[in-house]
């Protein structure tokens, strides 16, 4: 089963309340990415959810994902906007720490801002394997763990009951 898709207007809705209520926090031009976590339903709600209501700050990314979508990399300061498995917006998203390196170079900081599976190195080493394993395959390339990733910290910005204090 996929992901449904995104509600672009719900997202610029959301976006347009966000902007209204922070113009400080963003650059004019700036438009954010509208994404999601995860390659499929159940695993797309459940990283979700551990922003809303968890642990998890920080994500990463294949290169390889970017270039695919013809979409920039990130960069500390932009935002983008998380939706559910349904495609429904929910929350805004800022960037506060970029870096781009192998899968080795992952810390055991990093895999616990992360906040998936016990926090643990070895549990986030295997399950990104698999993950971008599968995500390698659906972009037709064979995943090597010296692919470049984007490692991003973020912060929650919007809505005010999830944002972050």
């Amino acid at each position: 089963m996929d992901n449904a898709p995104i509600d672009t207007d719900a997202a610029h809705a959301l976006w347009a309340e966000y902007r209204a209520s922070a113009p400080a926090h963003w650059v004019e031009d700036e438009a954010p990415s509208i994404e999601r976590f995860g390659d499929h339903p159940e695993l797309t709600d459940e990283l979700l959810d551990l922003v809303i209501h968890g642990p998890k700050r920080a994500t990463a990314g294949l290169v390889a994902e970017f270039e695919a979508e013809a979409a920039p990399l990130p960069r500390v300061g932009s935002h983008w906007i998380a939706c559910d498995s349904t495609g429904r917006p929910r929350v805004v998203l800022r960037s506060v720490e970029l870096r781009v390196g192998p899968f080795t170079s992952v810390d055991e900081r990093f895999a616990f801002d992360e906040g998936e599976g016990d926090r643990s190195l070895a549990s986030w080493r295997e399950g990104h394997r698999d993950y971008w394993t599968r995500v390698g395959a659906a972009l037709g390339i064979a995943w090597t763990e010296a692919h470049d990733i984007v490692f991003e910290r973020f912060e929650v910005v919007w809505p005010p009951e999830h944002a972050d204090r």
